[in-house]
């Protein structure tokens, strides 16, 4: 059994950039003592500027900031403003810092996915949106994502994640960090909704976020509505949705179409005859890029976070999701999911599956032996995982 989540937080669904952004430099600009922020990729456009710019404003004013990148996502990470941060207070760290992206190291698959960011132990966000314009040019809607800021009791866990995993890191690349821990109170009890934060890690919580989606799957009485960047479920997880359906909860799965890592888009195919034939009602989003790691529950329970439901998240990254049993955001969330599927997505129907051509039959099964071997190869169970 998962932990309970606990009362008294006060929550704001943020949607996209244009909402997300504004919010994260408010609260950069209004910090007074202490700023932890993580996240995958930290790009060095106009987003990215603009937030570097607040950082090192805030340091000068003598706010303690904690900046830490993925090796990976953040890899092409300017050195200029790398030193201009530094330069300017900000301490920088990367997790598992890329040395050449030619090697064959089972390390390379082990990624700091989070999206984290504390602000005086008082407010915090968790998504999956990563500092990077959701620009994705002419003719395509802006990147779709979510991220929820969150003040109460829970900010004081997130605080606690951020900050181990500060050590973690440092201590890996035998650094001293000159970074002093603030045991911050507990935040005190701002509002009605409940939430807890739910990490996955390579250690005591290796499956935390897939128990999580499988116990509240499992309860689930009326609906299930997931939203999902990059689907690729596990056994558990695909029987708990399609024995769901039979059970006449209505399941919802929102997709990305194959336009982003067609490899992992075309390998979930494969599944969709069986999900179909249970009763999911599977859409593929269609109007530019989607990254969204979003799930309403019987519109009660919700989670908001980084974690993909594929093995790369489920297995093997660095993974923060925010669970929360509260009406009245669930409502709001599965509102604006429905105006998705309604305004942006195509139902999958399935004649679209049966009818499929030969080649696209081909490429699907191809997809997905690609996936089973790349897992096998790294060590991390392919076979056991995916059937």
């Amino acid at each position: 059994m998962t932990p309970p989540c606990y009362e008294g937080h006060q929550l704001t669904l943020l949607r996209d950039g244009a909402a997300f952004f504004p919010a994260l430099l408010s609260a950069i600009d209004a910090a007074q003592f202490e700023i932890r922020l993580e996240t995958y990729i930290f790009s060095s456009d106009d987003i990215g500027l603009a937030v570097t710019r607040a950082l090192m404003c805030a340091a000068q004013r003598g706010v303690r900031v904690g900046l830490l990148l993925d090796g990976f996502g953040a890899s092409a990470f300017p050195v200029k403003l790398r030193q201009a941060l530094q330069d300017a207070g900000v301490q920088l760290l990367f997790f598992r810092p890329e040395v050449s992206r030619f090697a064959l190291r089972r390390s390379r698959l082990r990624r700091l996915h989070r999206k984290l960011s504390c602000f005086d132990g008082q407010l915090a966000f968790v998504g999956g949106i990563n500092i990077i314009s959701d620009d994705d040019g002419p003719g395509m809607a802006p990147r779709y994502d979510y991220a929820v800021a969150v003040k109460g009791p829970v900010v004081f866990d997130i605080e606690q994640a951020l900050a181990r995993q500060w050590r973690y890191t440092a201590w890996m690349q035998f650094k001293k960090s000159n970074f002093v821990r603030v045991h911050w109170p507990l935040s005190r009890e701002v509002g009605r909704a409940k939430a807890r934060l739910v990490v996955r890690d390579n250690a005591r919580n290796r499956h935390a976020i897939e128990k999580a989606y499988l116990q509240a799957i499992e309860a689930a009485q009326s609906e299930i509505m997931i939203a999902n960047a990059y689907f690729l479920p596990g056994l558990r997880l695909r029987q708990a949705l399609m024995r769901a359906a039979k059970r006449g909860v209505k399941v919802v799965l929102l997709l990305q179409d194959e336009r982003d890592h067609a490899l992992l888009q075309y390998a979930s195919w494969a599944y969709y005859r069986d999900l179909l034939h249970a009763g999911v009602e599977i859409y593929q989003y269609k109007s530019g890029f989607m990254h969204a790691k979003v799930a309403v529950i019987d519109q009660a329970w919700a989670t908001v976070g980084s974690s993909n439901i594929d093995p790369f998240s489920l297995l093997l990254a660095r993974e923060a999701n925010l669970v929360i049993e509260d009406a009245s955001f669930a409502q709001q969330l599965r509102s604006d999911l429905q105006c998705r599927l309604q305004r942006d997505a195509v139902l999958i129907l399935p004649e679209h599956v049966h009818q499929a051509s030969y080649l696209r039959r081909a490429v699907v099964w191809t997809c997905y032996g690609l996936v089973r071997l790349l897992l096998g190869v790294s060590g991390y169970g392919g076979r056991k995982y995916l059937e």
